[in-house]
């Protein structure tokens, strides 16, 4: 199988893993769209897997891809999913296992990659990529190997950002540029990944309509929205 990781992409993060659990630093933007992301996610898994509200993951298979410091694993867990969190880059994963144990909580953090799990044979009832798809070498490759980490009756569940002149302005410009909310350089508009793009490279799911994450002003913070033009999320499933 392709391989799917970028070196340079790897290295940009790598240098910056100290920084992903401080709410005020480069990783800023990512905590204030947790919320929205986790919820997103805590309402699918409760339609979908039938658990009870308080633990909507409750022993839930799931693999946190592309896990950098642990942001999404964390909470995951805390919803009672049975988690495996990997990363290329061996820095985030450390900044991971750190917090993790810190925080009392059992989570496989693996320093491999979506291919190397897809060659054993790993298989996950739920499968999450946040903000991963635009930093990998080969998104065809990557949505190959993504998918077929999906067992039989399972998710995968991505965000990312659209490839639009929408989200040139306001995600790259705007966000990383003007208001520093990211650091600057980032994202790679080239590499930016449309939903269409999504279905195509991962067929044998069953894809729902993407949703939109939008930023409400005067202080309302992110919310889920119908613009799909800048940051959403999309559900593929295995039937």
């Amino acid at each position: 199988m392709a391989a799917t990781t970028d070196p340079a992409e790897i290295a940009k993060f790598s240098a910056l893993a100290a920084e992903w659990w401080n709410p005020k630093g480069p990783f800023g933007a990512l905590h204030r769209l947790n919320p929205v992301r986790l919820t997103h996610i805590r309402d699918l898994a409760l339609k979908h897997f039938g658990k009870g509200a308080r633990k909507p993951l409750d022993g839930v298979m799931t693999l946190d891809l592309g896990c950098g410091g642990g942001l999404v694993s964390v909470p995951l867990a805390r919803m009672g999913a049975k988690l495996t969190g990997i990363d290329a880059s061996a820095e985030a994963i450390g900044a991971a296992s750190a917090y993790a144990e810190q925080a009392g909580l059992e989570i496989d953090f693996q320093n491999t990659t979506a291919e190397a799990l897809v060659e054993r044979g790993a298989q996950f009832e739920l499968v999450t990529a946040l903000e991963i798809i635009e930093h990998v070498s080969d998104v065809s490759a990557f949505l190959s190997a993504a998918s077929a980490l999906v067992a039989p009756g399972g998710l995968l569940i991505l965000s990312t950002i659209n490839r639009t002149t929408k989200a040139r302005a306001l995600a790259i410009t705007g966000a990383e540029r003007i208001l520093k909310w990211a650091p600057e350089g980032a994202h790679d508009y080239d590499k930016l990944v449309t939903p269409e793009e999504i279905r195509i490279g991962a067929p044998t799911l069953h894809w729902d309509e993407p949703v939109g994450i939008t930023y409400q002003p005067l202080g309302n913070g992110w919310a889920i929205s119908r613009d799909i033009d800048v940051n959403y999320m999309m559900t593929g499933r295995r039937n």
